[in-house]
């Protein structure tokens, strides 16, 4: 097998290119967490209308991404980007001039499937664009990347566009992007496709139900408990989901080859990144309520506060690549997990007020995101022959996607039962107040002006200490991944031996590096 071409100017400028709708896809999962008050105020949601506003993109981003990925193998991956960029934007314009709450949960939705059309496009493209395995995963680790730092700069970007605007401005960033995508996409990134025939529809029907009712489950647990509400919706994505196999298995042209999971390497990368992003979801979405609920920072300041943490991850990222051309990808992710560690001991040990120890142990735990995110996703798409790199890709972000929804929801659920079962409501206090004061730390806070001094401290103590006993769960999980990473992928050889051959197991993937037939 001989050695891959390394990347050139315009392969460099394709990154570039990419990077833009990656970060776009990243900033508009958080941006709205600054927009919502102002949103509010102007449209008059109910509380329900809220949640979805919040929530539809996610949902359908998780729900259409498989379908996605198999349908840019079928008809070209920079065709799908194209037509998920141009919707995109046309999406965050509808968006931002909203007449109502309906009409602003039906944009959400339509971003949300546009979203799903490029985060599987801009992935696997990387794989057609960059032949050479050093370079493809450095890649790879430059785009996860985007996506953080995407995440770490919406709130900050959120808030400036509120008050110099208004709300929707929020949504009309995408514009510009779309635009840039659109005219140079042609000149600056290749077309390929690598299937023929149609998209199955039962396939389709199968997927969407299985995952939109999965991640339905997990929100309503996290929100509400793991009432029966939540259990007939994982009974249903269950259902849905045994059915999708099945159907690949007996489809001559399945839209999702679930034979790829009988690759050690493909199984256990995946198992890692879900392993690895359900102690990072979780522990993110408790620092950042940490930082405005116990620290009493704006959003703003709390966004800045990422930078660090978002600096960390971009070395991990960028880094570990780099060093995975010296050292097993393997034992790479295993250090470096293993490592994290000891951020999460630092969370595990943070008391209110210790604003820099979180912010240090979220460090260290971005770093080894960054790792895992770089590497892990590197070996899942390299592991895939190159008529199915649109659907492995689909899978490493579906596979996140997940982690971090299942994140917040166990780890969020561990820490409101520890609160709820820390504090006691002062005397004194109006029945619905103290109930709002028992059942969590927003609720609390919206009470500050009627509590005691030492009651708010006493709400603030509590859900720092569910924070440190969730770090515990998480740093399990760390180790767990670790161990998975140690034991069944410290025998891959480092990126490039052996010319483009970055992973000596036992199916044939010889063409994983090498799909620029159609460009």
């Amino acid at each position: 097998m001989g050695r891959s071409a390394r990347a050139g100017w315009r392969e460099w400028g394709g990154l570039a290119l990419l990077a833009l709708p990656t970060m776009l896809l990243g900033l508009d999962v958080t941006a709205l967490y600054l927009v919502v008050p102002s949103l509010t105020a102007d449209l008059r949601p109910t509380a329900t209308e809220t949640l979805w506003i919040m929530d539809a993109y996610g949902f359908f981003i998780a729900g259409f991404l498989i379908t996605m990925g198999a349908l840019g193998d079928r008809i070209g991956r920079r065709r799908l980007l194209m037509i998920g960029m141009a919707a995109f934007g046309a999406a965050s314009v509808f968006a931002a001039f909203a007449p109502s709450a309906l009409w602003l949960i039906v944009a959400r939705a339509l971003l949300g499937v546009a979203g799903a059309t490029l985060m599987p496009s801009t992935l696997s493209l990387i794989g057609t664009i960059f032949t050479d395995a050093r370079q493809r995963a450095l890649a790879i680790g430059v785009w996860a990347t985007m996506f953080a730092l995407g995440m770490a700069a919406g709130p900050v970007a959120g808030g400036a566009l509120v008050a110099a605007f208004w709300w929707g401005a929020a949504f009309l960033i995408a514009v510009p992007v779309a635009v840039l995508v659109l005219a140079a996409a042609p000149a600056l990134l290749p077309e390929h496709r690598t299937r023929a025939g149609r998209i199955d529809p039962v396939s389709v029907a199968s997927s969407l139900a299985a995952m939109l009712a999965i991640v339905y489950a997990i929100k309503h647990a996290a929100a509400h408990g793991a009432d029966l509400q939540a259990l007939v919706a994982v009974v249903a994505g269950g259902g849905a989901a045994v059915a999708f196999v099945r159907r690949q298995l007996r489809l001559s042209e399945p839209m999702l080859d679930v034979k790829l999971f009988t690759g050690r390497a493909f199984s256990a990368a995946l198992s890692v990144l879900l392993i690895g992003l359900v102690g990072f979801g979780g522990v993110m979405f408790l620092v950042t309520q940490y930082l405005q609920l116990v620290e009493g920072l704006s959003p703003t300041t709390a966004g800045l506060w990422m930078g660090p943490p978002a600096l960390a991850m971009l070395i991990g990222a960028i880094g570990a690549p780099l060093l995975a051309g010296r050292v097993s990808p393997g034992v790479v992710m295993a250090a470096t997990l293993a490592l994290s560690l000891s951020g999460y001991a630092l969370l595990a040990l943070a008391g209110t007020g210790d604003t820099p120890s979180v912010i240090a142990g979220f460090a260290i735990v971005y770093l080894g995101l960054g790792v895992i995110a770089a590497l892990g996703t590197d070996i899942v798409v390299g592991s895939a022959p190159p008529e199915r790199s649109g659907s492995a890709a689909a899978l490493s972000e579906t596979v996140q996607e997940l982690g971090i929804a299942v994140g917040v929801a166990l780890l969020g659920s561990l820490t409101t039962v520890i609160y709820r079962s820390t504090v006691e409501a002062p005397s004194g206090l109006p029945p619905s107040a103290a109930a709002a004061y028992t059942d969590s730390l927003s609720g609390a806070s919206s009470l500050a002006d009627r509590l005691p001094a030492w009651a708010l401290a006493d709400a603030q103590a509590a859900f720092t200490g569910g924070l440190n006993t969730a770090a515990v769960v998480a740093g399990i999980a760390a180790a767990a991944a670790s161990l998975v990473c140690f034991t069944t992928l410290r025998q891959l050889r480092p990126l490039g031996d052996a010319g483009d051959g970055a992973e000596p197991v036992a199916e044939p993937v010889a063409s994983a590096g090498r799909s620029g037939d159609d460009r």
